[in-house]
This record gives structure tokens, sequence and C-alpha cells, in this order.
């Protein structure tokens, strides 16, 4: 089948993550395209190897090849070293500790910064789970789906009868390939202890393993709430100032706890936790993961939930980002082309249920990357250096203007979606709205001017190039580029190490002055440039592929929807209170 055109690459992602979860069995010719983009993207920094799993072997609905990074190279300079990661050994931890976590989601390394591993996974499996799985993969000589079976567990000896030898056998493997990664701190987001289900204890977690076998580790308990609690942000008209979590839930029962020598510095108080909305929560733990991974010169980083595929890809996502826009990994990549490889890799191959979700109003997904406004200042970043200035946090009403004029969300089955040819106040009116201008921007646009804006910054030229409507669509591959790849061998191992590497994109530019909403962007520091061109790239390519639902009780649908969502925007009302 032949590829289809590339510029486009962005929007079928999006598309194919909103049309089923991921598979590894599954997977067809599209799939087959993200996760070469994926490896290419990765290639242009960094030396990797590859752990094998192609039909979900070691785990369902993780990538069918999932990268180990191991040092950051060049494209000039990949040759001159040779790989020092025995893959093999690799691979049998992986393969001995996935029935220590639930559904097989075993500890996976995913960002690469400074020599140390930030790693994720799912919570530790509890004995109803370890049970049913021993039981089903002994039955059905090693059964389907997760994939889960392991010889040393289910064989006849003596320990395999007895649940605490057990729990020493797949917990002590799972320790080892923590260890193996040199993680030393380990982050659970759950705001249990331990998850029930029918009276059983399916899961578990490091803080309440009752043999302490996690003793070697730094334990954080950093509870964060579910995906079921941003369907409150979704139905606040995306808003998330002012959204806080209800604690006094009956499951609820994690508290916070971090050793206190993590706490310093920071100059946050964690006692009123509970009383943070969803913004202050999220920017506070942020800022405790990017304290933590850079207050330690030798030590990685696990950061997990229950399963591993909503709170933690959120938080992935957000390191990744944040990273990147101090320029502390992916150096070479460009905002739309961080985009495409943290949705792609964090969210889409690690089996994120973006269908799902979006079925259920729980947008996670959505609430990560237009987060991103909110970490634009110096006290997120890891680079050491001063920003010209500091971004200011401003109240958060849900959809700004900015985001406002340009969205032209495609109907997703909501009675308040746009029509296509909707534009708002253009400078063919100027009585509107008093003296001020703004052109109709529609969401091709939007997403590629604020690409241009970062360009702006990262070009010699002083001149600006001629503007294309067209512009977002070439974000991530101009017409006829191809992708350059090279393999080497390592003579450590067997394992081929896929090299994947081409020359920065030239985006199209223009005079950045059509909305005055970015205006502003020109006077941001480059860390602030970056997130924002990420995110308006986001909003442009998600409203277009996917869309938003806005929250009406009016029966007059759109329009009520449109001018709620709009005078709140221009601070002509405050969003709404959720008791």
């Amino acid at each position: 089948m032949e590829e289809p055109g590339r510029q486009n690459a962005l929007g079928e992602l999006l598309e194919e993550f909103s049309r089923a979860q991921f598979r590894a069995k599954d997977a067809g010719v599209k799939v087959e395209r993200i996760e070469r983009r994926c490896l290419e993207f990765f290639g242009k920094d960094y030396s990797y190897s590859i752990i094998q799993n192609p039909n979900g072997e070691l785990s369902s609905h993780y990538p069918r090849q999932i990268v180990f990074l191991e040092y950051e190279s060049t494209e000039e300079d990949k040759n001159m070293f040779e790989s020092t990661v025995q893959v093999g050994k690799l691979q049998d931890l992986v393969n001995r500790s996935k029935m220590a976590r639930c559904r097989g989601r075993f500890v996976c390394p995913v960002i690469l910064y400074k020599g140390k591993h930030i790693c994720r996974s799912a919570t530790l499996a509890g004995w109803g789970e370890l049970y049913g799985r021993t039981g089903y993969n002994y039955i059905f000589s090693g059964g389907s789906d997760d994939a889960c079976a392991d010889a040393e567990v289910t064989d006849d000896d003596a320990a395999a009868r007895n649940w605490d030898s057990q729990f020493d056998k797949v917990r002590g493997h799972d320790i080892k390939l923590l260890k193996y990664l040199s993680v030393r701190y380990i982050c659970d987001l759950m705001v249990e202890n331990k998850k029930v289900k029918f009276g059983l204890n399916v899961t578990s977690s490091e803080k309440v393993d009752k043999a302490q076998r996690y003793a070697d580790f730094t334990l954080l308990s950093i509870p964060y709430p579910g995906c079921e609690f941003f369907k409150d942000y979704k139905d606040r008209d995306y808003a998330a100032e002012g959204l806080v979590f209800n604690w006094k839930q009956d499951h609820v029962d994690a508290p916070l706890n971090i050793p206190p020598c993590l706490m310093r510095n920071l100059n946050i108080d964690w006692r009123e936790y509970q009383s943070w909305d969803l913004v202050k929560q999220t920017q506070n733990y942020l800022r405790l993961l990017l304290h933590i991974i850079n207050g330690d010169d030798s030590s990685g980083l696990l950061v997990h939930c229950i399963s591993g595929w909503d709170r933690t890809p959120l938080f992935v996502s957000l390191l990744r980002l944040s990273l990147w826009a101090d320029g502390m990994v992916h150096g070479s990549l460009e905002p739309a082309e961080i985009l495409y490889l943290t949705i792609a890799y964090d969210w889409f191959l690690f089996g994120h249920m973006l269908v799902d979700r979006l079925s259920k109003g729980e947008e996670i997904f959505f609430f990560c990357f237009n987060f991103l406004k909110h970490i634009t200042s110096d006290e997120f970043s890891s680079s050491g250096r001063k920003s010209r200035r500091k971004s200011s946090q401003p109240r958060d009403p849900g959809l700004l203007l900015e985001d406002f004029c340009a969205l032209k969300p495609r109907d997703r089955g909501s009675n308040t979606s746009l029509s296509s040819d909707f534009s708002v106040i253009t400078e063919d009116s100027p009585s509107a709205f008093g003296n001020h201008n703004y052109e109709a921007v529609d969401l091709m646009t939007f997403g590629a001017q604020s690409h241009a804006v970062w360009k702006k910054t990262h070009t010699s030229s002083p001149h600006a190039v001629l503007w294309s409507r067209t512009a977002e669509e070439h974000l991530l591959y101009p017409p006829g580029a191809e992708a350059k790849s090279s393999s080497s061998s390592s003579s450590n191992h067997s394992d081929v190490l896929l090299r994947a590497g081409s020359s920065p994109l030239e985006v199209p530019q223009r005079r950045w002055d059509t909305c005055r909403a970015f205006s502003s962007l020109s006077a941001q520091s480059e860390r602030a440039s970056r997130l924002e061109a990420v995110r308006s790239i986001f909003l442009s390519a998600y409203n277009t592929a996917i869309g938003l639902k806005t929250v009406s009780p009016s029966p007059s649908g759109a329009i009520s929807g449109l001018l709620e969502q709009f005078a709140r925007g221009v601070g002509l009302r405050g969003p709404s209170t959720i008791v």
C-alpha cells in the first residue's frame, strides 16, 4: 500500500488514535508508519536499541518496538561508539518481571536525561491478578492478550505453591530490572493504596508492600485524580482553574508522602495539597518530578499510576516537553516533531484508550497539551538559564480568546459543534467589540502560525519567507521529503540498533501579526515560545481531527455554548464553580 502524503502525518496519527486502542498484535499499515516516524525522531538525537514486542508477547498494549535510549549522539558521530547495552539481558529481565505489574505493563525506560532513565509502568499486581494470570496461563499454555506467562512462576516447585514466595519471585525480578536501569525514585500517582474490585485486591503498590521489598528505593506517594475526574474538566468547558478533587471519597486512602529532603527549595506548602485545583496540583507535581531528576546526577525515576495509560503518560509527556523546551532532550526536533513523537509514543503506542475516554468525556489527553500554557515560566526550567522575563500565569477561563478565534471543531456528535465556515470578529467588521481588530484564523493557520513564530526566533535570516495556508500540513514532512535512515550492529549483541536521521525541516514563515493574540510571543522566553508553538499546533490538529465537546444546558445548543465560551474568553464572565 502506497504511503499517502506525509504532510498529513499528525492528522493521520490522531485519527488512528481516536479510532481504536493500540494493540500490538492488531497493528496495520498506518501503525507501521507511525512506528517508523517515532524511530526516525528518536534517531535524530540518540543511539538506541530495540526491545522486540512484535505481537504483544511482552505486553499487548506496549509498542511493538520498544526503544531503549543508550546515549545522546548526532548523526555524524553515531558510528564512533559501540553499544554498552546487553539487550539480551534486558529482554530477559523484562520477561521475568512483567507479571509483577498490573496488566503485564513492566518498568520501561522512555526518556534519557543526562544519562538517567525516566521510566513508566503500571502499579504492582495484587494477589488477585497474579492468581488469575498464573491459573489462566497454566490452563491455556501461555494464553493470549497480555501474554503474561512466566515459566518461573508456573513451575511445580514448592515455592510456586506459596504466594509469599510467588511475590518474592516476581517482585524480585521487578526490583532487579529497576536496579539494572539505575532507578532510585518511584513516584506513585494512585489515590488508593490498593485497587479493589469485587472485594479482591487486584493491584497493590510499592508503598504498601508488607515485606518492604522496595525499601532500597525512595518511594513517593503523590496521589493524583484518575481519568474520571477529567469529565468534570470537560463539563466546565475545559477550565481547570478552580476544579478541586474530592479527597473525601471512600476509595481515596493514599496520603501524600514525600521524603523531607525532596521538599526543600521548592517553596511549596505540601500540607495544602487537598485544596489545590487541577492547575496548581499538576504544576506542583511536575515541579517535584523535575526537581528530583535535576537533583540526582546518577539515579533514574519511575512514574506510574494503576494501569499506566492515563495519568502516567500525562506526566511523562509533560516531562518530555518541558525538558525539550529547555533544550535538554531531543535537541534536533522542532515543535511539530516533538508533538508527534510524544503523542505517538507516550500516548498511542503505550495503549491510552482515547476512543473510550472521549466517549465518556474524560479528556485527560486534551488537558495534557492545553496545560502547556501553565508551565512556560522559569520555575519549571531545567536548563539553569534565566529567560528574558517570566511568563505570566493568567487566570484560566478555559479556552482563551486566542484559542476561540481559531477553533473550528469537527462535529463529534456534540450539539455545540461549529460549522466549518464560521468566523469571528474579522477586520472587515471593526465596529464589533470596540476598536479591537482581530482576523478570523482557521485551525490550520492557527497551528502553523505559532510554529512559524518559533522558527523565526531560531533562524539566522532576518527575512520572512512567503506564507502558505497549507503550512500546517507541511510541518512534519514537506512534500517529497523522505526519511534518511541507517542501521548498524552492536558488537556486544546480535540485535540491530536502528538509526534514523534527517536534516532539520524548514517551515514556511510569515509576518506573524495576523492574530493579535500572538503578538506577545515575541517578548517571551525561548522556553515559552517553544511550548506555545507545540500547544497551538496541537489545538489546530486536535480540533481538525477530533474536535471539542462543550456542555450547554440551554436548548439553543451551539450558539449558547459558543457565546458562553466567548464571554469567558474576553473576561465578561468567570468560570463556573464546582462545589
